[in-house]
Formats: structure tokens, C-alpha cells, sequence
């Protein structure tokens, strides 16, 4: 009797009201998911945003109106047909609107989704490819700074043939074309065999006159053997002169007159004094002490020409990483204004500027050098002695070289340090000199390469690595003394 007489009674109105409410609230919920999505893909439609906000709200407002919230919610009895009626009119026209704004949105959104999504592909892609980048390169330095097994072999090899024939490889007197003046003079300071012996044979191949062109050539004491055995069994074509002699050979070249050799010391006595090598990756101090370890001393030798070769005029610098492919006698008659350094600049645009390798923050850089001043090129210099002494530019190095014990203005590398001691000494040469970039760049014009009398493999990726590129390295190989047993043995990839 009960559940009839509630049956009986009930408004039915009231089931209708129920549902016309839920479709209010679902519609709501709509329109705030699609604000919510265009918030997210930070669509420029700030109009259709405050719609969709608009919208939301007016479906909320519709019960908070006095006349259905005393009519249709707030009361007890029974609910007013025509009160519900236009409720349920409102609510529709709101519905009705509200799809069609949901409609003409929703293709723009979904795009602009997939849009959304395939951006933040690319961003993970560029990501990964940002750390592959990152990977390659630090592998690729490891690669660059590793001694080939070839390069180990041969050097290997050419001790051995030393040991095995003292007879054949007995100290030479010097030659007086070595101090002539009057000759073509060239300084090449490493301790890889094959490499300088691809630049003296490219430069002789290259000579028009090449009894007249004699080199330099500076190694460490572990590979002056290796070095003397390589040119003794294989003379230099042309009458060329070849003089081989160790790093340790110039006794000026101490702790004592030496900055470089004097911070290196300095780090180590610090260094062993303190017993931190547990905590060598991790201490400043012990950074810097690794840091001064690795340097060579054969790059910091091109600050010393005049002293090493004290009768000479003028002498051409070259890196072991180059190729010559013209005469290159024109670089001694060149007029260098009473400048000290012949060199090529490379920069272009806002690159390759003093302020990329200086620091400009600290006031004795700031004060005495332009940071907008051109960069030059380390690796085919001409060197005018005389005026390399009387500008004392060695004592300049010194100087600033003594100041940067701490590396507060410049980081490392021996361009820096060059680029303040022949501040304002540079004579600026003809770009077709010297091509720079075949070591990391594989965008250089071949026109450009042929057309240049120096190559330069600067970068990692030397010429006689496995990481060279393939399209420069045939530049290189066709100077390899490749009639050298020695290579055939070692597995040159030549």
C-alpha cells in the first residue's frame, strides 16, 4: 500500500527535470574538456575560449535563476509544467549551441593535436640526437687523441730496423744549409711519423726548386728514432734537407724559462704534496694539474723559433696535420710591413672573433684587446724572425702565459695565447693559402681545396685516421710514401 500510494503521488515532472539536469551537466563537462585541450595546445583562439568558459557557466547560471530555483529545485509540492518547460527551452538552445561550437572545433583541435604530439616527437628526437651528437664527438676526440696500432707499429717497426743496423743509422754532422739564410726554411714540430712525412714530401712534389727548401723537424725524445730511421730510409726527393732533432735538444727550454714547463711542475710538486689522487676527479686543483699534464710541449715550441734557429730570417710554419699542393717560395717574398706573422684570418660574420677565445669578462683582456678584432689561422704561418725579436713577441708570451696560471683568461690551446702575442703583428694573407676545416667540416667546396696551396686537416678526424672523410682523404693518401715496407707490414688503411 505504501509503495503505491508513493507511486501515486510521485511528479513526474520531477524524472523529466532529473534528466534535462544530467544533460546540462554532461554538456558542461564537455565544454570544459575542450577549454582544458585548448589550453593545453595554447591555441591562439582566445575568443572560442571564452565561449567554451562562457558557455560553462551559463549552463551553471541556469539554476541559480530565482524563478527555477524556487520552482523546480527548492520546492515540495509539484512542479510547474510551463516553469519546466522553458527551463528544458534554455537548456536545449544552450545544448544546441554548445554542440555546434564543439563541432566546428573539434576537427581544428584534433589537427591541432596531432600537431601538439608530432612537435613533441621532434622535440625528443632532437633530444637524442642532441646527446648522440654530444657522444660522438667526445668519441670522436678520444679517437683524434689515440694512437693509431698502425701509427704504434710503425714506429715499432722503424726502432727496431734502428737496433737491428746501427751501422746504417749513425749520427750525421750538420749540414750548413741548415743555418743559410738564404734558403727555404720550414718548422714542423710532432711526434707522428707518417703524418710529417706527408708534408715534406707534399712539399717537395709541390717545389719548383726543391734543393732549396730545408726542414725543421721537432719530435719527442720516445719518437726521435723513429723519426731519423724514416728519412734515413727514405731520403727526401729533390735534394731536399731534412734535419730531425728531440725537444730536449734545446736546453733553454726549462722550468726556468719556461712558463708551461714551470706550471706544469708546480701542479705536480701540489698534487703529490697533498695526496689527493683518490680525489683527482673531483678536485679543482687537480683538474687543472691533469689539464697541464696533457699538454704538449712540441704545440708551445712555436713560441721559440727565433732562439731555436738563431741565424735564420724568416721560417714557415707548418702543423703535421697539412698537405701542400703548390710551390710555396711566393710566402717568403710576400711583404710583411714589418709585421711578425703572416697569416691567414678566419672569420666571417660574428665567428671566429678574439672574443670566442679570450675572456672578455677579466679587465686585462678587456682593456687591451677588441673582442670583435679577426681571428687567424694556427698551422701555415710565415714568421719574420728579425721582427719577431725586436718586438721581443716571446717575452709578450711569456708574460700573458705567466698570468694565466689559472686559466682565468683563457681556457687552453695554443691559438689564445698566439693571438695575443701577435695582437696588432699580423699581416693578414690571401685565403687561398690556406684552407682550414678539412679535419670536421664536409661542406668545403672542392673548387675552393684545389684552388688553395695549403690544406688543412684541422679536427678530429685527421687524415690518417679511420674517421677521416672519405672525400678529403684521397688528398692526403697520395703523398703516403706507400713503396715503404714498413707501411705494408703495419696495415695502413692507406
Amino acid at each position: 500500500m505504501h509503495r503505491t500510494f508513493v507511486a501515486l503521488n510521485s511528479d513526474p515532472l520531477k524524472t523529466r527535470l532529473d534528466l534535462i539536469y544530467r544533460q546540462a551537466n554532461d554538456h558542461i563537462t564537455l565544454v570544459k574538456a575542450y577549454a582544458a585541450y585548448a589550453r593545453k595546445l595554447k591555441l591562439d583562439i582566445s575568443r572560442q575560449l571564452k565561449m567554451f568558459d562562457d558557455l560553462a557557466k551559463n549552463f551553471s547560471d541556469i539554476t541559480s535563476k530565482p524563478r527555477y530555483k524556487s520552482s523546480l529545485f527548492e520546492t515540495d509540492g509539484n512542479l510547474d509544467e510551463d516553469v519546466l518547460r522553458q527551463f528544458e527551452k534554455e537548456v536545449k538552445d544552450r545544448v544546441k549551441f554548445a554542440r555546434l561550437l564543439i563541432a566546428e572545433s573539434k576537427e581544428n583541435y584534433d589537427n591541432q593535436l596531432k600537431i601538439q604530439k608530432l612537435k613533441d616527437t621532434i622535440f625528443a628526437v632532437r633530444e637524442l640526437l642532441g646527446k648522440a651528437k654530444k657522444n660522438g664527438a667526445f668519441a670522436s676526440s678520444i679517437a683524434a687523441k689515440t694512437i693509431p696500432k698502425s701509427l704504434h707499429c710503425l714506429a715499432m717497426r722503424l726502432v727496431g730496423e734502428r737496433i737491428s743496423h746501427p751501422e746504417k743509422y749513425k749520427e750525421d754532422l750538420p749540414k750548413s744549409e741548415f743555418e743559410d739564410p738564404d734558403l727555404y726554411h720550414y718548422a714542423i714540430f710532432s711526434d707522428n711519423v707518417i703524418a710529417v712525412s706527408v708534408v715534406v714530401r707534399s712539399v717537395v712534389k709541390n717545389a719548383e726548386e726543391p734543393w732549396k727548401h730545408v726542414f725543421h723537424v721537432v719530435t719527442d725524445r720516445m719518437n726521435l728514432a723513429a723519426m731519423k730511421v724514416w728519412f734515413k730510409m727514405r731520403p727526401v726527393e729533390g735534394g731536399a734537407h731534412v734535419e730531425v732533432r728531440a725537444l730536449e735538444d734545446y736546453k733553454f727550454m726549462n722550468s726556468a724559462y719556461v712558463p708551461v714547463l714551470r706550471q706544469i711542475e708546480s701542479a705536480k710538486q701540489r698534487f703529490y704534496l697533498e695526496h689527493k689522487m683518490e680525489n683527482a676527479t673531483k678536485d679543482g686543483s687537480n683538474m687543472k694539474f691533469r689539464y697541464l699534464q696533457h699538454m704538449s710541449m712540441l704545440n708551445h715550441l712555436r713560441f721559440y723559433l727565433p732562439e731555436m734557429y738563431p741565424k735564420l730570417h724568416k721560417i714557415l710554419f707548418l702543423d703535421d696535420d697539412v698537405v701542400v699542393q703548390k710551390d710555396l717560395t711566393g710566402l717568403w717574398k710576400i711583404d710583411l710591413s714589418g709585421k711578425v706573422n703572416g697569416a691567414v684570418e678566419t672569420c666571417f660574420g660574428s665567428f671566429h672573433r678574439l672574443s670566442q677565445y679570450l675572456n672578455f669578462s677579466h679587465p686585462l683582456i678587456r682593456e687591451r684587446f677588441n673582442p670583435k678584432a679577426c681571428a687567424w689561422a694556427y698551422g701555415m704561418n710565415i714568421f719574420d724572425l728579425d721582427a719577431w725579436r725586436r718586438e721581443k713577441c716571446t717575452e709578450t708570451y711569456h708574460s700573458w702565459q705567466n698570468l694565466n696560471v689559472d686559466r682565468a683568461l683563457w681556457k687552453s690551446g695554443t691559438l689564445p695565447p698566439g693571438l695575443i702575442t701577435f695582437y696588432s703583428l699580423t699581416k693578414s694573407l690571401d685565403k687561398s693559402w690556406h684552407v682550414l676545416g678539412l679535419g670536421y667540416n664536409p661542406s668545403i667546396s672542392m673548387d675552393v681545396i684545389n684552388n688553395a696551396a695549403v690544406i688543412h686537416y684541422n679536427g678530429n678526424m685527421k687524415p690518417w685516421l679511420d674517421i677521416a672523410m672519405n672525400q678529403y682523404k684521397n688528398l692526403w693518401t697520395k703523398y703516403v710514401d706507400n713503396d715503404m715496407e714498413f707501411l705494408q707490414t703495419c696495415n695502413f688503411g692507406v
